[in-house]
């Protein structure tokens, strides 16, 4: 009979670091749970840690090569900046692309993973290492308390709680936290995925486009944070709306800027229906925002014939 790996952790209360470490493991080695393809051991006894396949928040060893991910020791390794690594964030560089691509797999996405699996190194583990050490290396931590990390710390039982003492104290918490670690990091990955996926869309359809002042998109999608990322000379964007109508929307000339580069017309300001299609000449035109940022028309075409006018100044 084939033994079950053995992947160890500090015993006692639990921290974001080592609970999200455990959660990119189960997702890169293809882990489900513990008991049956794997021994979770939370020890801080030196025999039984050194039987473990990995060892992640204890034993004072760092050697990615061993996988030995503790960073309580002198001499623990930096980031390049000199922020300190958490258990977190040392197990993410060998384990994080691996356990990103897990995630997207199922989607056919794996070709996002290295820019997924930098991104969040960048935010969410780079938090983690922050909270853990104390230490950031653009001035003082930023404490959150509806961060991951608080949130994890939560999950440890109470001090008056039963299951706080005892050789297997917190044991179960630690599986829950690990739980809500795993899907936080699911559900960021979906996101970025679908933001990157979308980026794709949206320069491709700029490139096919025959005004480079227009973007047409045939579903609806995040895209003005595109424009700004690459540069890009869109003046409008036409997509259809989930109400079955297709809206045209203005840019504003920088993120989170409530101006617009080139507003639609003053004189179809407030208007609807009626009254919008016979000021504008669109006869299915919709609305236009008071302020102009927005406006609407029941077909693609009357939307592109509503920005076109716009381009044109009518």
């Amino acid at each position: 009979m084939t033994s079950l790996p053995i992947l160890a952790t500090h015993s006692g209360k639990f921290h974001c670091d080592e609970v999200f470490a455990y959660a990119v493991l189960r997702l890169a080695l293809g882990l489900s749970t513990a008991g049956q393809d794997h021994i979770l051991l939370r020890t801080r006894k030196q025999e039984l840690i050194d039987s473990a396949a990995i060892v992640w928040d204890v034993g004072f060893t760092f050697d990615a090569a061993a996988n030995r991910f503790d960073h309580h020791q002198r001499g623990a390794p930096l980031r390049a900046d000199g922020t300190p690594f958490s258990s977190a964030g040392l197990v993410w560089q060998v384990y994080g692309e691996r356990a990103v691509a897990a995630l997207l797999r199922q989607s056919g996405a794996e070709a996002f993973a290295p820019a997924i699996a930098a991104e969040l190194d960048n935010t969410i583990v780079r938090s983690i290492d922050e909270n853990d050490n104390g230490v950031a290396a653009d001035g003082p931590v930023r404490r959150d308390a509806l961060g991951l990390a608080a949130l994890i710390g939560d999950c440890n039982p109470t001090w008056d709680h039963p299951a706080a003492n005892g050789p297997t104290a917190g044991d179960t918490a630690f599986q829950e936290a690990a739980a809500l670690a795993l899907d936080v990091l699911r559900r960021r990955v979906e996101n970025l995925r679908a933001r990157l996926a979308a980026e794709a869309i949206v320069l491709a359809a700029h490139a096919a486009s025959e005004d480079p002042r227009l973007l047409v998109l045939d579903r609806g999608m995040p895209w003005k944070n595109v424009v700004f990322t690459h540069d890009l000379p869109v003046l409008f964007g036409v997509s259809p709306a989930s109400n079955g109508n297709w809206m045209v929307d203005t840019v504003p000339p920088e993120p989170g800027s409530f101006a617009q580069r080139l507003p639609l017309p003053e004189a179809w300001a407030g208007l609807d229906a009626e009254a919008l299609a016979a000021v504008s000449g669109v006869p299915d035109a919709v609305f236009v925002h008071l302020r102009r940022f927005v406006g609407a028309a029941k077909s693609r075409e009357g939307a592109l014939e509503m920005a076109r006018k716009a381009l044109a100044g009518v």
